[in-house]
């Protein structure tokens, strides 16, 4: 049966964490044992506050103020002589010196439209139209991989109460929910009651009761919150640092046993940035903060499993090359894909740069993208987990026979 992913499971999924509970037979035979878990980052994930191209010309005339350089009070990290990363992550920058650490840029999916529920279903199910599967593409990467033996057949988990669409499939899913959950943002909210408003009106009508429970609450009798760290649209940073620190030590203290799972995927959301985006003093600075947090607790975490590690950190589609008028970015096309860990042959950032150049812009708006987010996954898949060729075009991405593998990142 064809899944048709509607906004309530993609907001139930939010923050699931899938394990599945077999070791690699030909990963084994080879005497490695590695470890891939996959981060979605939903909202779409401005890749070019993140991984800024200093090195063109019209970088600063696209951003004004807004731009990140490498001078000043909130100095970007350099990368190499092009790019250079978000203040906000240390930690990434550290493993990026250390090879541990590599960005792909300009990065797409195949969907080429700007809803954020269709994109999460096409990055997520691997399939080039939204609608087309109920499984995903991870789970049938694993599905059909020759397994070495079940390490231990409670080892399959899920943070939250359902998971994530790349999740789905054949691989065995089991539940585990972290005592610490995300609050809503005010934003957020909102728009979840005008969405619910037309097709759930009981939901719609508790989510504004809570709204206003929670807006009585917090007046006056929360103390002074002028001091504590703070997201934009009302999402407290530390709660999201944490948040994002938890279920990532989850993941890694699974993954790193003996008898734990090897493969894995969470979500995060939040990254949803159309106002006071903030880059470097607001909402995704913290959230990149939190992210950066995450990393640190996966390394930490998974040990001496680190060495035999790959983290691949992903996003729906990107933001506008502009700034708009709200001090946000709407949505866009291509973004930057994230890998982290041990096993990587890092220090690089991948990019068939396209420039900012007017001309050279998608639609006179968009990044462009060059690199299909399919061929950076299937290098991981095949060199990582030695996915053969074959199911990676049949069976994980559908369609993509044109795709290769991106090789050499491992």
């Amino acid at each position: 049966m064809i899944h048709q992913s509607n906004r309530r499971e993609l907001l139930l999924g939010s923050g699931a964490l899938f394990a599945w509970a077999y070791l690699p037979r030909v990963a084994q035979a080879e005497g490695r044992d590695p470890r891939f878990l996959v981060i979605v980052l939903r909202g779409a994930l401005d890749g070019l506050a993140t991984v800024a191209p200093v090195g063109d010309p019209d970088w600063q005339r696209l951003r004004g103020n807004n731009a990140l350089t490498t001078d000043g009070a909130t100095a970007a990290l350099p990368l190499d002589a092009f790019f250079a990363l978000n203040p906000a992550m240390p930690n990434l920058h550290r493993l990026y010196k250390a090879g541990q650490a590599t960005i792909v840029h300009a990065v797409a999916t195949p969907y080429r439209e700007r809803s954020h529920f269709d994109g999460q279903d096409v990055l997520e199910s691997g399939f080039i139209r939204p609608g087309s599967a109920d499984t995903g593409w991870l789970n049938r990467a694993l599905a059909g991989m020759p397994a070495a033996g079940r390490v231990n057949p409670k080892q399959a988990f899920a943070v939250g109460p359902i998971a994530p669409l790349v999740a789905r499939g054949p691989a065995p899913v089991l539940a585990w929910t972290p005592p610490r959950l995300p609050p809503a943002s005010n934003d957020t909210m909102s728009r979840l009651v005008d969405l619910y408003r037309h097709t759930d009106p009981a939901l719609a009508t508790a989510m504004e009761e809570r709204s206003a429970l929670s807006a009585i609450a917090g007046s006056g009798a929360m103390g002074d919150t002028a001091k504590k760290p703070q997201m934009a649209q009302g999402i407290p940073g530390a709660a999201v640092r944490a948040y994002f620190a938890e279920s990532a030590s989850a993941a890694a203290k699974f993954m790193a046993r003996p008898d734990g799972p090897r493969v894995g995927a969470l979500a995060f959301d939040g990254w949803d940035t159309h106002a006071n985006e903030g880059a470097t003093k607001g909402r995704l600075a913290v959230l990149l903060a939190a992210l950066d947090g995450a990393i640190t607790a996966l390394e930490s975490g998974m040990g001496d499993s680190w060495k035999d590690s790959v983290v691949a950190v992903i996003t729906e589609f990107g933001r506008t090359a502009r700034i708009n008028g709200t001090e946000g970015t709407d949505h866009g096309t291509a973004t930057i894909a994230l890998l982290v860990g041990g096993a990587l042959k890092g220090g690089r950032v991948i990019a068939d740069w396209p420039g900012l150049k007017e001309a050279n812009l998608r639609d006179g708006r968009d990044l462009k993208p060059t690199t299909d987010l399919r061929s950076v996954m299937k290098g991981i898949l095949k060199d990582h987990l030695r996915v053969d060729d074959h199911r990676l075009a049949k069976d994980v991405f559908p369609g993509s026979q044109a795709i290769s593998p991106l090789a050499g990142l491992v």
